[in-house]
């Protein structure tokens, strides 16, 4: 056999393999053998059947198969010993000239494609400087966060006058395009929330308004054709949401108003258990601290994409595309090519990001050990299960349910995947230079 490579650039070679009969023929023989001792036919006893017979019945099938066989072997092992660092998998180029007898006199002669990681130096230093922002919470995100936590521990209200944040206990009545009411068509009563309209014309519309008042109302233009809020609404299914056209005629039925709790001490015991916080000063400094320990994993998250694309940007790796995406085609045959196009710039940026990881956890002997995964995985699922209750599992149970997630392929992978990414990023964190700056919060998401 003759294995021989023909490098077309930096990232795409074709490796040529010659196979000869003689490279073969004790594998098919073998094979036959082995076939005929398993063989059930009528006529012979089990194990008895002739190995002629079988070379005769299946003979061109099992060459076929141990010449595939041969070729992986033979491909993988020359990509091994030549330290051959390729992207997707080799790619078999069709050559409708070349055709073979399939006779076991045949010599075979088969081109695959490779892609080829490209050759980078890694070079992070302490010289590479990015922010990271210690966020601080401004006046206006306190008192939206107060306001909303008095609200949730307020009562109900029915004022005369609808206002700003109120809702609209009303009646939905479908209308036609002269403007009567559309003759069996939508009706449905329902709690429009002022705050979730996102016209400000139609919101500004329906604030004034009483009990008994009528007007008209353009839900696609009110919502933004926002279809899941619609169809909630309306009490119709999302798909036929996204395709009304019509107006509405909106009765009110009533206005209700939900009004903040008192900032008194009773309200305070109900949030932090009784007396831990006995004045307004101390139930903000309370909420302060609880919000800038949320947010701060919003400034770790930050900075990890913040790594991440700087890395990208600092080594701008150039890949084999046109083999990645034939590549990817002949492994998700269903996929179009409109599909592969939109999606292959997030492939590509998520394969450059590996290969910087790759080389990271080998030049600096990083390793993720089945305990970093079993872990993460765990605490995942504690997670989880505190959603649905806030009481935490006991510990051997939730080590059997870690156990048996991670018995899933798909989800061990993903969990590898996220504990190498962390280990990467807590490296590199001690590399780079990280410049520690004050923000406000709202000024912090205007950077995202």
């Amino acid at each position: 056999m003759n294995i021989t490579q023909e490098k077309i650039d930096n990232l795409n070679s074709v490796v040529k393999v010659s196979i000869k009969p003689e490279d073969y023929r004790d594998r098919v023989e073998k094979a036959i053998k082995s076939q005929a001792k398993k063989a059930k036919l009528p006529g012979f006893r089990p194990g008895m059947v002739p190995p002629s017979h079988i070379k005769k019945m299946y003979g061109k099938s099992i060459l076929v198969d141990e010449i595939n066989n041969l070729l992986n072997d033979s491909l993988n092992n020359y990509i091994t010993e030549n330290k051959l660092d390729v992207l997707g998998q080799p790619l078999p180029k069709v050559d409708e000239s070349k055709e073979f007898n399939w006779d076991y006199n045949d010599e075979f002669e088969f081109d695959y494609e490779l892609g080829l990681a490209p050759e980078f130096e890694l070079s992070f230093s302490e010289k590479d400087t990015l922010p990271y922002y210690q966020i601080k919470i401004d006046a206006e995100t306190l008192e939206s966060r107060v306001k909303n936590i008095r609200k949730s521990y307020g009562k109900m209200t029915n004022p005369e006058v609808s206002a700003e944040d109120d809702i609209l206990y009303s009646e939905l009545t479908q209308l036609s395009p002269d403007g009567s009411v559309f003759e069996g068509g939508i009706s449905s009563t329902a709690s429009v929330r002022l705050d979730l309209i996102k016209d400000e014309e139609i919101k500004k519309a329906l604030i004034g308004l009483k009990k008994d008042d009528v007007t008209e109302l353009d839900i696609q233009k009110a919502f933004a054709n926002d279809a899941a809020q619609i169809s909630k609404l309306l009490n119709i299914g999302e798909d036929d949401a996204r395709d009304l056209q019509s107006k509405f005629r909106l009765t009110v039925k009533n206005v209700n108003r939900l009004e903040e709790a008192d900032l008194d001490q009773e309200f305070f015991d109900k949030l932090f258990g009784k007396d831990a916080v006995k004045t307004e000063e101390e139930f903000k400094e309370k909420i302060t601290a609880e919000l800038e320990s949320m947010v701060m994993q919003n400034a770790d998250q930050k900075l990890n994409n913040d790594i991440i694309g700087f890395g990208l940007q600092k080594f701008n790796l150039e890949l084999p595309d046109e083999f990645l995406k034939r590549w990817l085609k002949a492994t998700n045959q269903n996929i179009t090519e409109e599909e592969l196009e939109n999606g292959y710039s997030d492939f590509a940026r998520n394969l450059r990001w590996t290969l910087i990881e790759n080389k990271l956890m080998k030049e600096n002997s990083l390793e993720v050990k089945y305990e970093d995964v079993f872990e993460a995985a765990k605490q995942r699922l504690d997670a989880q299960f505190r959603m649905y209750s806030p009481q935490a599992l006991p510990e051997d149970q939730l080590a059997q349910y870690t156990v048996q997630f991670l018995q899933n392929k798909e989800n061990a992978n993903k969990v590898f995947e996220d504990v190498k990414t962390a280990k990467v990023l807590d490296y590199l964190k001690t590399v780079i230079t990280l410049d520690k700056k004050e923000i406000e919060y709202n000024k912090f998401l205007e950077l995202n």
